[in-house]
């Protein structure tokens, strides 16, 4: 039978990424004891607010079809959320959508053609790839560094540019290395898309997980409003995973143009989740807190449980829910040492290479479980490395 040409250009960006993970769960199924360190799943529930507003939201008969751009109530709440950043913001600059991957994919579709190109720093966000190539585009890395702290130089973002670039996607704070951009290195990195006319699209759905570092978006520099497009959602501010509910903020033009492509795809969320997320933007929550708190002092733990280790060097991090360790000087790449550590030492970490040609060497560990398991496993981790090198 014949198929669309998406199927071949996507055929490899699934579950093949998640092999480690996906064997780790088999294992464990199994009977086998495994501490899970490959996905950001917030190690404390959402707030039950949020559930009662979800469920008196449907007891009120909030359970029929959604605007397509998203609900009043959600709309306006959203305008008060970015109005700091960007005083002019309106409902016509903001379209919701059932998560931050259904927002990218959506505005990447309005954005790129096929043959044309997005930069993209490496090691990314493993579904990037993805977002991308399902238009025809081709994905043009910018190498990130951990001697940089995996922060995207302007030389480097300077020499990957070609006449097919057409778009910059930025993630800060950044999965998987936990970077984050601060306003100067926006300013930079800014005047360059200007100089070569790229859309910026911003991927700040880590923006309330900052615990070194004063976070800042590209919205807030004035200059850059015209050509940039924010994806946010609550997953990780709220703990709020499969709520699945975010947004997309940028120029009017540009949502008027991508709102028909949203509503082909969806027409619109549920509005009783929609309700819901207002509850959450509107209130007073502790939820982002207490996790930059847990995830601060994981990193501290890392960092103290890998001094004076010379075949493993962790990363810097700013925020976020993850930390990349370089494993290169165990004489390993990351996929080796991730399925020879999941085999000697019943950990699971995430390979570099599921985030980029250019993270072949590391490993991403989640910071999302209790403190006294994720030492232990850093304390394995160290063991393998050691006796492995």
């Amino acid at each position: 039978m014949r198929y669309a040409k998406i199927t071949d250009r996507l055929a490899e960006l699934g579950g093949a990424k998640w092999a480690v993970h996906n064997t780790a769960r088999d294992r464990e199924a199994q009977g086998a004891k495994i501490i899970e360190l490959t996905i950001g799943e917030p190690d404390i529930p959402v707030d039950p607010a949020l559930i009662d507003a979800c469920e008196t939201s449907m007891r009120r008969g909030r359970t029929h079809y959604s605007n397509g751009r998203g609900e009043v109530g959600l709309l306006d709440a959203l305008v008060e959320k970015y109005k700091p950043v960007w005083p002019d913001v309106t409902p016509e600059n903001i379209l919701c959508f059932p998560g931050t991957q259904t927002a990218l994919y959506t505005v990447m579709t309005a954005l790129v053609d096929a043959g044309q190109g997005v930069l993209v720093g490496d090691p990314y966000y493993a579904t990037y790839a993805g977002v991308i190539r399902a238009s025809g585009a081709e994905l043009q890395s910018v190498p990130l560094s951990i001697e940089h702290g995996f922060i995207m130089q302007p030389g480097d973002l300077r020499a990957a540019i070609t006449k097919k670039s057409r778009v910059l996607l930025l993630n800060t704070p950044h999965n998987p290395s936990g970077a984050l951009l601060d306003r100067a290195t926006l300013v930079e990195l800014g005047k360059i898309a200007i100089e070569h006319d790229l859309w910026i699209v911003c991927d700040e759905v880590y923006e309330d997980l900052v615990f070194e570092g004063t976070f800042a978006s590209p919205l807030e520099i004035e200059e850059l409003r015209d050509r940039t497009i924010v994806t946010s959602s609550i997953s990780k501010t709220f703990a709020a995973t499969g709520f699945r509910s975010g947004w997309a903020v940028g120029p009017e033009e540009l949502c008027t143009k991508v709102l028909p492509i949203s509503e082909t795809i969806l027409f619109g969320n549920q509005p009783f989740i929609a309700d819901a997320t207002e509850v959450a933007l509107r209130g007073n929550f502790d939820t982002a807190a207490r996790m930059c708190k847990s995830y601060a002092a994981r990193v501290d733990m890392i960092e103290t449980e890998l001094a004076g280790c010379d075949v493993l060097k962790p990363g810097k991090v700013s925020g976020g829910m993850f930390a990349m360790i370089d494993v290169g000087a165990t004489g390993m790449n990351g996929e080796e040492f991730a399925w020879g550590l999941l085999d000697d030492q019943n950990v699971a970490v995430m390979p570099g290479a599921s985030f980029g040609e250019n993270a072949k060497n590391l490993i991403r560990v989640a910071l999302t479980v209790p403190d006294d398991e994720l030492r232990e496993a850093i304390k394995r981790i160290r063991a393998f490395a050691e006796k492995s090198a």
